[in-house]
């Protein structure tokens, strides 16, 4: 008879027993408990997430639909709604927190590296808003009858791994949580027109780090120096002088701008970058590559 893997017991084959026990014991999570162990826990809620359950008992009533098969994942038996929510409310995060790292560490051990040649790391950044009934989470201030969150993400593309999350409330900009950002110096970072802040770009190009943009269909600029003649889908690559405005003026500020085709929507795409030396086709293909996030 052939014997056969859930594959939910395949997923948990990625984190170790062993080590999440040593994990349990740091942190002494399982301080007075007698049977449902951090592993119990630990399953139930992964349960939750591969099920998109929506409450306590959803998790509870799926666990026990499928009782007779948890043994092999370590479990006796399907947790009472009353037992899951005081696990949930009274042990510490942080042996979940720790696992969660352990195996983050793992997969940037084996995740292939981007695609580009160049040595520099690249990142993306982007925020996307989640919307939320205003009437149940009034903390979640966004605008007048609308409720949301607002989620901050920077994405490695060394493996396409977030490495820098958080989340606010909906009425928080972007920029806002980008200039607490510590990126190493000589990284690239793609981001939307919706980051553009010249103070911002000032910071970064004071610490060395790279960033590709697009350039507002209302900014003011001059014309320096011109790189190439056209070529392909680059229509232009220049120096320009975009001195800002306010607080962000800087007579001095000099960019690189490209202007390409995209020849999928028949239209123009103008690019805003502070670095000089690599092709115009790899800042484009840069901009693109934003897209993974």
């Amino acid at each position: 008879m052939e014997n056969t893997i859930s594959v939910f017991s395949q997923l948990l084959r990625l984190f170790s027993r062993a080590d999440f026990q040593k994990t349990v014991k740091k942190h002494q999570a399982e301080k007075g408990a007698k049977r449902f162990d951090s592993w119990a826990q630990f399953i139930a809620m992964l349960f939750a997430q591969l099920r998109r359950a929506h409450s306590l008992r959803d998790i509870c009533q799926g666990l026990a639909s499928v009782e007779g098969k948890l043994n092999h994942l370590g479990v006796k038996k399907a947790p009472a709604r009353s037992t899951l929510a005081y696990a949930n409310a009274h042990r510490s995060y942080k042996v979940f927190e720790e696992v969660f790292f352990q195996l983050l560490e793992r997969c940037r051990s084996i995740a292939p590296g981007k695609k580009f040649r160049f040595k520099n790391k690249l990142y993306s950044l982007d925020a996307t808003t989640i919307d939320l009934c205003l009437s149940i989470f009034d903390w979640a201030k966004f605008r007048r009858a609308k409720g949301a969150i607002k989620l901050h993400l920077l994405l490695d593309h060394d493996g396409c791994l977030p490495c820098f999350a958080n989340m606010t409330e909906g009425v928080v900009h972007e920029i806002n949580v980008a200039r607490s950002l510590d990126l190493p110096a000589g990284a690239i970072v793609a981001m939307d027109r919706g980051y553009v802040d010249f103070t911002f770009f000032d910071a970064l190009e004071k610490k060395g780090v790279f960033f590709v943009t697009r350039l507002k269909e209302n900014a003011v600029f001059e014309i320096q120096e011109a790189f190439s003649s056209p070529k392909g889908n680059i229509l232009s690559d220049e120096l320009i002088k975009l001195p800002g405005s306010g607080s962000s003026f800087n007579p001095e500020r000099i960019l690189r701008r490209v202007l390409l085709w995209r020849e999928d929507k028949q239209s123009k795409l103008v690019l805003l970058t502070n670095n000089r030396k690599l092709s115009s086709k790899t800042i484009a293909a840069i901009y693109k590559e934003r897209w993974q996030i």
